[in-house]
């Protein structure tokens, strides 16, 4: 099942996106999509509520697609979690996963404008797997208990600006936490569709040029180990996002590091989970 929020920033409406791309309008079921709606068998409602064809459809022309889960209390974010990316950074393979807070209200639509912070010349691009928790979390022991906590999975563009993140201070918030810098979405696509987390392609290109082409087989720490480390040491709560980390071909690791530029376009997808489109403005 692919769940969605649609409509105005601050105004959206639940939605379920049927597989011959019709918008049904989830609002009946529940109000939002949040942590209450997933970890209370939201999910099961939502499809019950498709099969018996209790939900209006929503006139998709103009209708603006907003994250795919309301702000959450926390997004959670993996480093250097693929081979190729470590080495095109410089960096070692880590030991254990590299863990890093975002803010969550970076979170923003699939589709809309990112802003290149003030003072900015090192905004940076990097397309992930998102995890988003559907059940409270803690001590898990071990992937296959990770894996019954999990709702589903999403596209996420952790953008980044470098020179704030690595130059900075010796934490990597400053780069990490500007407005718009988490494009979430175009949906939650649940975890029983998508299956085996670690058989999907990740690509982007910026103004048409390609520049990531990944598979999450390359990840150091696959997405259930990182959640089961992870509630070893946060209690991980329904509707958190995990950011699982990138593949290389990001421009800190490109020849002439040709970092965004406000006009640029950016376009990102993972297999079997849509795409996303942004333009980059100056904030």
């Amino acid at each position: 099942m692919k769940l969605l929020r649609v409509g105005a920033p601050g105004q959206e409406r639940p939605a379920v996106r049927t597989e011959d791309g019709r918008l049904l309008n989830l609002s009946s079921v529940t109000p939002d999509i949040d942590g209450v709606f997933l970890a209370s068998g939201g999910v099961d409602r939502a499809r019950a509520a498709v099969t018996a064809g209790q939900l209006p459809e929503l006139d998709q022309d103009g209708l603006r697609v907003g994250a795919p889960v309301t702000r959450p209390g926390k997004v959670i974010c993996v480093g250097l979690n693929y081979r190729d990316h470590a080495a095109e950074t410089g960096a070692a393979i880590p030991a254990r996963p590299v863990v890093f807070m975002k803010d969550p209200s970076t979170v923003v639509g699939p589709y809309d404008e990112v802003l290149i912070p003030r003072g900015s010349a090192k905004t940076d691009w990097e397309v992930e797997l998102a995890v988003v928790i559907g059940q409270r979390a803690r001590y898990l022991e071990g992937p296959q208990a990770a894996r019954d906590v999990i709702a589903g999975y999403a596209i996420s563009h952790d953008v980044s600006e470098r020179e704030f993140q690595l130059e900075y201070s010796s934490q990597w918030d400053l780069g990490k936490s500007c407005e718009t810098f988490n494009p979430l979405g175009p949906w939650l696509v649940t975890a029983d569709e998508v299956g085996d987390p670690q058989s999907l392609g990740l690509h982007l290109s910026v103004n048409g040029v390609k520049r990531q082409d990944g598979h999450t087989s390359d990840m150091i720490f696959a997405v259930h180990h990182i959640v089961s480390y992870l509630s070893q040491y946060l209690v991980l709560e329904p509707g958190d996002v995990i950011n699982t980390g990138t593949p290389a071909g990001v421009a800190l690791g490109l020849p002439g590091t040709p970092y965004l530029r406000p006009g640029d376009t950016v376009e990102l997808s993972v297999d079997g989970l849509g795409s996303q489109r942004q333009t980059f403005a100056q904030a």
